[in-house]
């Protein structure tokens, strides 16, 4: 309903052809506090769920749990609690008049549904065993090389510029995750990872980011595309039908691996109890849910890159909260990789920050060149 407003508002200020500048730039004014105070909205949705979504998968493994598929699992499970919005979200006209004019055809959408269900269980599988065999601080450390691989698909398949700021993100970012892989030695005494488990924990962290940057450039490209349309609508089938997907694949999975067998016995032994044991299941996956609503929102409101980056700012949230809560050791390399890992942040972010101020100032230009 807010996306049907905001394009009207600007259609009535032409119709009106006031000469007051005032009545001009009063509807806009207050459509733009609307949009800033629900990107920030979606952005605590997001760096809320995100932190507290990993945390709660760590201690899943750290109380006793230890299938990998239930972990995984669990990351898209969550998706029901996103229906609701569709009522709240109606489909607009425009998106009936896409369907009408065959824009997206029926089996190209279930293509694509299908195609990143599969992509995001695997993504899912690989965090899982990132986060298994990694201890938090150096999984969110290694899950910031997101910022480079997003940086390359976005360069690849979006189209967008590569500049000497984002080189400089991507040299910092890869330099910080190198500090990572040399440095075994930082593997927390509580998860007891051999070496081979620490080198499996890091590729499968490194490739389930690597993976995630690409399903967000390839989603970005699927609107353009495919899609060709940008609704609130939209983008939540995008998340709930994947996510159903990836769901149906994760619980066949959990039997093929016969990991099932093993539920009941790991729900008994779990330190916390029975009922720890399912609220934190049930609690992960609602708050990566959370987490995907912030995401979906700030995608239809700025974009996938913006969505990616703000994602990031937990890097130093996550970390800290894993020393307090976990008591993860944070030796020199760690906070070294760390800091590299924040400047190549904000090397990146201050990219993002001028390209928009070039895209904000060309749109009055572009307006009088309308008239």
């Amino acid at each position: 309903m807010d996306a049907i407003e905001e394009v009207e508002i600007p259609t009535r200020v032409k119709e009106s052809n006031s000469d007051d500048p005032s009545q001009r730039q009063q509807l806009p004014a207050k459509k733009h506090l609307g949009w800033w105070l629900r990107i920030f909205l979606y952005t605590v949705f997001l760096l809320a769920g995100q932190s507290t979504a990993t945390l709660l998968g760590r201690l899943y493994y750290d109380k006793g749990g230890n299938s990998k598929w239930m972990a995984t699992l669990v990351q898209s499970a969550g998706f029901p609690i996103l229906i609701p919005l569709l009522l709240f979200f109606p489909r607009s006209s425009a998106s009936a008049e896409a369907s009408e004019s065959a824009a997206a055809t029926i089996t190209s959408l279930l293509l694509l549904y299908l195609f990143f269900g599969l992509l995001l269980a695997g993504d899912n599988m690989m965090y899982s065993y990132g986060l298994l065999y990694l201890p938090v601080s150096t999984y969110s450390l290694v899950c910031a090389t997101q910022l480079a691989f997003n940086a390359l698909f976005s360069f690849l398949l979006n189209s967008q510029k590569f500049t000497a700021l984002t080189f400089n993100s991507l040299v910092l970012v890869t330099i910080s995750a190198t500090l990572l892989a040399v440095h075994p030695d930082s593997a927390d005494s509580t998860t007891q990872a051999s070496k081979s488990k620490y080198i499996i924990g890091f590729l499968c962290t490194l490739g389930a980011s690597a993976t995630y940057s690409l399903y967000l450039s390839l989603l970005e490209l699927s609107f353009k595309k495919i899609i060709k349309r940008e609704t609130f609508d939209a983008v939540l089938d995008m998340q709930i039908y994947p996510s159903l997907v990836a769901t149906c694949a994760s619980i066949v999975g959990l039997f093929a691996s016969g990991e099932w067998i093993n539920l009941r016995a790991e729900m008994k032994g779990f330190q916390k109890g029975k009922v720890s044991y399912v609220m934190t299941l049930v609690w992960t996956a609602i708050t990566w849910q959370i987490s995907s609503v912030g995401l979906l929102g700030l995608i239809f409101e700025v974009s996938s890159l913006f969505s990616n980056v703000i994602s990031t700012v937990s890097l130093p949230i996550i970390p800290i909260l894993a020393v307090i809560f976990f008591h993860d050791k944070m030796d020199g390399v760690k906070v070294m990789a760390l800091l590299l890992a924040i400047w190549g942040f904000l090397s990146y972010v201050y990219q993002h920050y001028l390209d928009e101020f070039k895209r904000q100032s060309s749109k009055p230009v572009a307006n009088e060149m309308q008239c």
